[in-house]
């Protein structure tokens, strides 16, 4: 049952998650059209879209990152943007600038604020890394408030408002490494692999055909948005709550239940957003999965995404060749789960 609900209230959350976890399989069958493989990539992503977060998709060239963000803004109602990050972008290329406009009848000069490509739905932030810091640092209070400031103004974006970064992992020649506090805005860091053999062929075969999938919009805005607010609903036992939070705090060095290779390894865990992104992150999945309560399962399934982007390994770590994800993944072997087994 969810939370705190009258009768009616409660009968009407019910339709709806049965909507939400239709319109999911709905937009993961739309995707799978032009997208092989990447089952947990997709599942991800949605994952985000239904929970209001937004996602850095980390791969090397060539395995459709921007295909899949495109396909997404096809399959849903929705404004979408793109903005191809470059070393000579301003933040103004983004977030919009006043500019001087002249009455012609009365000859009076005005300024005008002309929006930028982020007053959108759904705004593809290509390479993110390859524009300087201050050009980055445009897109904080978009990604946190949803809204942006120009000229002594505030500008409310439109909602929903997802962000879908992608970068390079293996080219550091040009790039600029986003701020902690720039990575902290997501709430996922998908990593994209190569395929199998299997579904490398099936892109092959398809890419070099004439084929081309038809796609067709399956939700709309107002949808996104009741989905977001039924996910909220879902209950929460205070154990699971406390499972996630022990183990993002286990990942800070300087916290007494820091197992020893994180106080070797790290030189800077987790915060707060990342046992929030657990939380929210779990109750999305319950539901796309059928059931109406988080489990321990729905955290640790989430850990890597969560959490590789906000495990800040040292020194010693990279000279052992141990990165974030290996620490995340003992993190989830030496924190123990609830003994309910929830």
């Amino acid at each position: 049952m969810l939370e705190d609900a009258p009768q009616n209230q409660e009968q009407e959350d019910l339709v709806l998650v049965e909507k939400l976890r239709t319109g999911s399989e709905k937009v993961y069958n739309e995707l799978r059209k032009a997208i092989v493989g990447q089952d947990e990539v997709i599942n991800q992503v949605m994952l985000a879209l239904f929970t209001g977060g937004h996602c850095l998709i980390t791969g090397v060239p060539g395995l459709a990152k921007t295909l899949l963000i495109h396909t997404i803004a096809q399959i849903l109602d929705l404004k979408f943007k793109r903005i191809q990050f470059t070393p000579d972008l301003m933040p103004s290329d983004i977030i919009g600038t006043d500019v001087i406009e002249e009455d012609r009848t009365t000859g009076r000069r005005t300024l005008q604020f002309v929006k930028g490509p982020v007053f959108a739905n759904i705004i593809l932030a290509d390479e993110i890394n390859r524009t300087p810091p201050k050009t980055q640092a445009a897109l904080l209070e978009a990604m946190q408030e949803h809204q942006v400031t120009a000229g002594g103004n505030t500008y409310n974006l439109e909602e929903p408002f997802f962000v879908l970064a992608t970068q390079n992992p293996i080219e550091l020649e040009g790039t600029y490494p986003l701020p902690e506090a720039q990575l902290d805005r997501f709430m996922f860091n998908i990593v994209v692999n190569y395929l199998n053999e299997e579904d490398e062929v099936k892109v092959v075969t398809s890419t070099t055909s004439n084929f081309k999938p038809s796609l067709s919009r399956v939700i709309t805005g107002s949808e996104v948005l009741e989905y977001q607010k039924v996910v909220r609903k879902v209950p929460l036992s205070e154990q699971v709550a406390q499972y996630a939070v022990r183990l993002v705090a286990a990942s800070r060095p300087d916290n007494k239940s820091a197992p020893d290779f994180v106080k070797n390894w790290v030189s800077w865990g987790a915060g707060l957003r990342a046992s929030q992104n657990l939380i929210l992150g779990g109750k999305a999945r319950a539901i796309m999965q059928g059931r109406y309560n988080v489990s321990v399962g729905d955290i640790k399934a989430l850990a890597l995404p969560v959490l590789r982007h906000r495990v800040l390994t040292n020194f010693y770590a990279e000279s052992e060749k141990v990165n974030s994800g290996e620490i995340i993944r003992r993190l989830l072997e030496v924190v123990p789960e609830p003994k309910s087994g929830l």
